[in-house]
């Protein structure tokens, strides 16, 4: 899976198609992503002492990472991500539209 936290993305289907956001936690094994202001669900939420109410909570949910692509910091495209080795030979993640590291 190419999408790490952190990153800047932009839904490609589903019902939040279209909408941008950033990656808040990715799940690789799963091959799932949780992005802020998307797929919310609704969680119940328990009185934690005696003067306070129960509360429904509004929470994103992790869906799959095919869904979405990746928006590129440099050249604002949604792009795939293609690897490269540095002049340490670290490997990095690059922007297949402009060639700028992500």
């Amino acid at each position: 899976m190419n999408i790490k936290k952190g990153d800047n993305i932009k839904i490609m289907s589903g019902n939040d198609k279209g909408k941008e956001g950033k990656v808040i936690a990715a799940f690789p094994a799963a091959e799932k992503i949780v992005v802020e202001g998307t797929n919310m669900r609704k969680k119940h939420v328990r009185p934690r002492r005696q003067d306070q109410k129960g509360e429904m909570v509004r929470i994103p949910a992790p869906f799959p990472a095919s869904r979405v692509m990746i928006v590129c910091s440099k050249c604002s495209k949604t792009t795939r991500i293609r690897h490269a080795m540095n002049e340490a030979g670290k490997k990095m993640r690059m922007c297949r539209s402009c060639g700028s590291e992500l």
